[in-house]
């Protein structure tokens, strides 16, 4: 395991989505410069059905402030381990490990994330969300 300089969050795609649609819960993370997403939040931003191009260019500046976390095999590993032991979608286990991979506290607002045990974890509980 390795810890990234500078990086202090790990936010998981609907807390993205939550401050480029400037939800007042998540205003703290949306002036943060020490954040990182993994490259399947970045997939899941950008790859939503019948985006429109403002939204593009809105997500697309946020993740431009953002470190993206690729895909590597230790991360791999993990997310398998993390797919055999609990019932979670893939994109999220892969966020998992990769939060856990770069010791990062994971931001979500998905209870799913509360199944992994070794997962530094700060779960928003969102209005409307």
């Amino acid at each position: 395991m390795h810890v990234m300089n500078g990086i202090d969050y790990l936010i998981d795609t609907n807390i993205l989505i939550y401050i480029v649609q400037g939800n007042p819960e998540v205003e703290y993370f949306a002036g943060e410069e020490t954040l990182a997403v993994s490259y399947i939040t970045e997939m899941e931003a950008l790859g939503k059905y019948n985006i429109s191009t403002l939204e593009k260019q809105i997500i697309g500046g946020f993740l431009n402030r953002c470190h993206i976390i690729e895909m590597n095999s230790r991360i791999k590993s993990l997310a398998i381990e993390i797919k055999q032991q609990t019932r979670i979608k893939l994109p999220d286990a892969i966020v998992a490990a990769t939060a856990i991979e770069n010791k990062l506290l994971l931001v979500t607002a998905d209870k799913d994330f509360e199944r992994i045990s070794n997962l530094n974890l700060l779960l928003m509980n969102i209005a409307n969300g």
